[in-house]
Order: structure tokens, then C-alpha cells, then sequence
């Protein structure tokens, strides 16, 4: 049984910064990539950043490239993602997703698992 377990989310003034977890377990995500998502209320889910579970790239969304990144712990089986520099906007659930397609395409349906998400909320 597959699981990712999302955590680290929580309250945060503007300019701070948090970082969120995500151990896999169930399967071998050797020849995955791993993202992560958001959605905020009312609004659609949408990508923030991709890494290969292999190593090599990253990819970004344009509204966090340059203040989060995406890292990976092989030896923990754990995905990461440092968010410097929040924002109000980046208020939302956070959700780590495990797709087995190939790289260059980041759309929800791409991916395959999804942990239950964590709340981030950013302060003015």
C-alpha cells in the first residue's frame, strides 16, 4: 500500500519561511518523479514543483521559482519542499503526489498517489 504522508505545514507570517516532508513508502519510486501541489479554496489544483526521484532536474511553477525548493532524501525515502519567502498567495493545502509517467508533463492527472495534504497558511 502506497503512502505519502505530508507534514510541516502551518502558520506563517509573510517573508517566513516553513518546510514541508513527505516520506513514500509502499512501492520503489526509483523511476518516479515526485511533486507537489496546492489548492487553495475555490480554486483549482495546481502545480509548485517536480524532481526526479532518480536525481537530475527539478521544475518549478513561475510563481515559486526562486523562493522554494524541491529536494529529495533518498536514504529517507523523503521529498522535501523549503518555502522561503511566503507569501499570502501561497496560503493553501500542500499535497505531495507520485507519478510514474515520464518527465515533462506536470498536470494532476499525471500523477498516480497523493498523500492527504497540509494546511499553509501565510499571514499579512
Amino acid at each position: 500500500q502506497v503512502q505519502l504522508v505530508e507534514s510541516g505545514g502551518g502558520l506563517v507570517q509573510a517573508g517566513g519561511s516553513l518546510r514541508l516532508s513527505c516520506p513514500a513508502s509502499g512501492r520503489t519510486f526509483s523511476s518516479y518523479k515526485m511533486g507537489w501541489f496546492r489548492q487553495a479554496p475555490g480554486k483549482e489544483r495546481e502545480f509548485v514543483a517536480a524532481i526526479r526521484w532518480s536525481g537530475g532536474p527539478t521544475y518549478y511553477a513561475d510563481s515559486v521559482r526562486g523562493r522554494f525548493t524541491i529536494s529529495r532524501d533518498n536514504a529517507k525515502n523523503t521529498v522535501y519542499l523549503q518555502m522561503n519567502s511566503l507569501k499570502p498567495e501561497d496560503t493553501a493545502v500542500y499535497y505531495c503526489a507520485a507519478s510514474s509517467t515520464a518527465w515533462g508533463r506536470f498536470e494532476p492527472d499525471d500523477y498516480d498517489y497523493w498523500g492527504q495534504g497540509t494546511q499553509v497558511t501565510v499571514s499579512s
